[in-house]
């Protein structure tokens, strides 16, 4: 049982740690002049053909989809835009604050899934979950850079999106592990996407007129699908059913670690020290939340 959880929590962790290609490919994109509201439409766009692709194949070789009622395709395309809508926040929130004070407000879903799980199943928290997400939020102000910002004249919309974004990050793993969990997870995503899509054409209507698509927008879209759809959505409808909404998001925060990481290694960019021991203080509280698991595993190993 103890191995089946921890099986389920890495799966959960590399949904997570595929998001932190976004923040690069997001940066890569603006530098070619894109807008954050063709982004949004980019990735849900480019992961609903990916996961159409991934079902054709499927069927070619035999598998057929399973036939779903009108309310479970409403259920799942409002999954998508729950994640669209972090996306719409989080890229909003970037324009108008710097990057450190963004993405610390993003983490903050470390702890609102504690209190969505408390919420929830009417159980209190574990220690471990609890210290959990206090290392991790130490870890995110020292690896998102905030302690050398200027925090004086933040814009109150900025911050109240940012914010936002947190939630709406919590909601997702929470309806994540509830909805169309008993689904192929090839034609969930392809349906949660398609929800993604909808409100990817409701913040940029215009978006084949402007002519993103043919300036070569498409080669961020597909990255973006793949790791900020595609990754995720599988890995979360496959771990999320089978751990608590707190452990979910506890695991997830993997984004920021391998976002800095990713950084580094495509744009060059810098880490100093506090940033450097920021990533391991957040790896470190993911692994804190797992030590039960790893306790009694180790245990059951020696009893047997």
């Amino acid at each position: 049982m103890q191995k089946n959880t921890l099986k389920y929590a890495a799966f959960v962790f590399v949904g997570g740690a595929s998001y932190g290609v976004m923040a690069t490919a997001l940066k890569l994109a603006y530098a070619d002049g894109f807008t954050w509201r063709q982004t949004v439409l980019s990735q849900g766009l480019f992961g609903t053909l990916i996961f159409a692709a991934a079902l054709l194949v499927l069927a070619l070789v035999g598998k057929r989809p399973v036939p779903l009622t009108p309310k479970r395709i409403a259920a799942l395309l409002g999954l998508g835009l729950t994640t669209c809508t972090t996306c719409v926040l989080y890229n909003f929130a970037l324009t108008k604050l710097p990057v450190a004070v963004a993405i610390t407000l993003l983490f903050q879903f470390t702890w609102i899934g504690v209190v969505v799980q408390v919420a929830a199943t009417r159980r209190r928290p574990h220690a471990a979950e609890l210290a959990a997400v206090a290392v991790i939020l130490g870890g995110t102000v020292l690896a998102s850079g905030l302690l050398s910002e200027d925090l004086s004249g933040l814009d109150p919309l900025g911050v109240a999106c940012g914010a936002l974004s947190a939630v709406s990050t919590a909601a997702f793993m929470y309806l994540s592990s509830r909805i169309g969990t008993d689904l192929p997870p090839i034609e969930r995503g392809l349906f949660v996407c398609l929800g993604a899509c909808l409100l990817g054409l409701v913040v940029c209507p215009d978006y084949l007129a402007s002519g993103a698509l043919q300036a070569g927008i498409w080669k961020y879209g597909i990255v973006l699908g793949m790791f900020a759809l595609f990754i995720p959505v599988i890995a979360f409808g496959i771990g999320t059913p089978h751990l608590l909404p707190g452990i979910s998001t506890i695991m997830a925060s993997a984004e920021l670690p391998c976002g800095i990481i990713i950084s580094v290694i495509v744009l060059g960019e810098t880490v100093d020290a506090l940033q450097a021991a920021g990533i391991v203080v957040i790896l470190a509280g993911v692994a804190v939340s797992q030590l039960p698991n790893l306790l009694n595993g180790k245990k059951a190993a020696q009893g047997g």
